[in-house]
């Protein structure tokens, strides 16, 4: 689904015009940018019955260039995940 979608369908189930329905779900988004971004620290970003929001870390490591078998070094990074709540799973069938 495109975020034009996303927003269309805002729209229709709040009622509203698209203009309002887009204004929503820039502020919801908005929101979760502004939450991730002050759990930095912590690594963790819970939203209510929605779920969980966790900053995992992958230390550098050594690995290979499966072409050539030459290894190679691979950096540190860090990595976004979600982990649903129970009521999202529920409505998604997978519980």
């Amino acid at each position: 689904m495109s975020k034009a979608d996303f927003i269309a369908n805002v729209a229709k189930s709040g009622d509203m015009s698209n203009a309002e329905a887009k204004r929503v779900v820039e502020l919801v988004f908005g929101e979760i940018e502004n939450g991730l971004k002050k759990a930095k620290k912590e690594g963790k970003y819970t939203i209510g019955t929605f779920g969980t929001f966790t900053i995992t870390k992958r230390a550098a490591r050594k690995g290979r260039n499966p072409r050539t078998g030459e290894e190679i070094k691979i950096k540190a990074s860090k990595s976004l995940r979600f982990k649903p709540s129970t009521n999202l799973k529920e409505a998604a069938g997978t519980k």
